[in-house]
């Protein structure tokens, strides 16, 4: 079935889209063949490399169950949340806090039309088409101002997407953006994020490779280090185990085989603003 294109703009299926590349490589099912083809590509070039995308959903389920049953929190904003799937947000969330609230924040039409569709009956689950990169915009929507009360604490989720912002285009560093958000934020309110990660050591070369790969094909995707990644999150104070490889944030159990160097290339937090 052919997906329906909403106002927030024409789906380009010629080209491939960050969305639409991260579903196919988690495995859904809302992709074109020009994306399947990049992560062919990639996973070629990387073998294992779509594991990135597989740790940074796992990751936010992880984070997203800590955050409602250790943390109580019970308002998301989630922002660059991509294509829905199995285990999204409002999901998990809700299943530990039946009346959390959860707003996304996406700007791809073909993200656009399949949230509209999917969250039409989903009770305290709402979506909003707008520029991540546009903090004030965000925050000053009808949307989120209706739906999340920014005097109480709530989680902003920024998970895989400020490796898809360029600086330069953009005009101002990433640490600025993120601290545009938190700034807005009540004391006690909790930052999950992560990001794509050069290791600067031997296992930086799949980065290389990976982010060559992306920003041929999407024009984004940028390896930042860990002190660039860390300056993203500067006024919070990181939960333990601090900033590390996201499959090593709160894992569900113990590993039995050892990670790919490639899992070393994505970083993961979740932290508290004081």
């Amino acid at each position: 079935m052919p997906v329906p294109v909403e106002p927030s703009g024409t789906i380009d299926t010629s080209r491939p889209s960050a969305a639409r590349v991260y579903d196919c490589a988690i495995g859904g099912k809302d992709h074109f063949e020009v994306d399947r083809e990049l992560t062919r590509r990639i996973n070629d070039a990387v073998p294992e490399a779509s594991s990135l995308a597989v740790a940074n959903r796992r990751f936010l389920v992880r984070a997203v169950r800590f955050l409602a049953r250790e943390a109580g929190i019970d308002q998301y904003l989630d922002c660059g949340s991509g294509l829905p799937t199995a285990e999204n947000t409002h999901q998990v969330a809700q299943r530990i806090v039946p009346e959390a609230q959860v707003v996304y924040v996406d700007n791809d039409p073909t993200v656009a039309a399949h949230s509209r569709a999917l969250l039409a009956d989903q009770e305290g689950s709402h979506f909003l088409d707008a520029d991540i990169h546009r903090p004030a915009e965000v925050l000053g929507s009808r949307i989120v101002r209706d739906e999340l009360d920014l005097t109480r604490p709530l989680a902003l989720l920024h998970v895989g997407t400020l490796h898809h912002y360029d600086e330069e285009r953009g005009g101002r560093s990433a640490a600025d953006l993120v601290g545009e958000y938190v700034e807005a934020l009540p004391a006690g309110s909790f930052v999950a994020f992560s990001h794509f990660l050069d290791p600067e050591d031997a296992d930086g070369e799949p980065a290389r490779l990976v982010e060559e790969m992306l920003r041929a094909g999407l024009g984004t995707g940028f390896f930042r280090t860990r002190a660039e990644i860390g300056a993203m999150l500067a006024g919070l104070e990181p939960l333990a185990p601090g900033l590390v490889v996201a499959d090593d944030w709160w894992p569900d159990g113990p590993r039995r085989t050892p990670l790919p160097p490639v899992a070393r290339c994505l970083a993961a937090a979740v932290a508290r603003k004081p």
